[in-house]
């Protein structure tokens, strides 16, 4: 693995997160469980991002993983 991470998808990730809960995003790409961490990233430079949802709501995660506001999208994909 390179220190550029893997675009997982060029769109982002819808997730109707759970008040209270904590997520942890995939900061590399390599995740079979995208939008969130799996633990592909050992032996790398990339951490996972943790998010804990202040309230229930849709929240869209980075799936390009090119966002300056990591780890949530913002349209970084539609330059890609």
């Amino acid at each position: 693995m390179t220190d550029v991470p893997k675009i997982a998808q060029k769109a982002p990730y819808p997730v109707e997160a759970e008040a209270g809960k904590t997520y942890f995003w995939c900061a590399c790409g390599e995740s079979k469980n995208q939008p969130f961490c799996d633990g592909s990233h050992k032996g790398t430079s990339f951490t996972p991002v943790k998010v804990t949802a202040e309230e229930g709501k849709k929240l869209f995660f980075c799936g390009c993983k090119a966002s300056a506001k990591a780890p949530f999208c913002d349209g970084s994909h539609s330059r890609l």
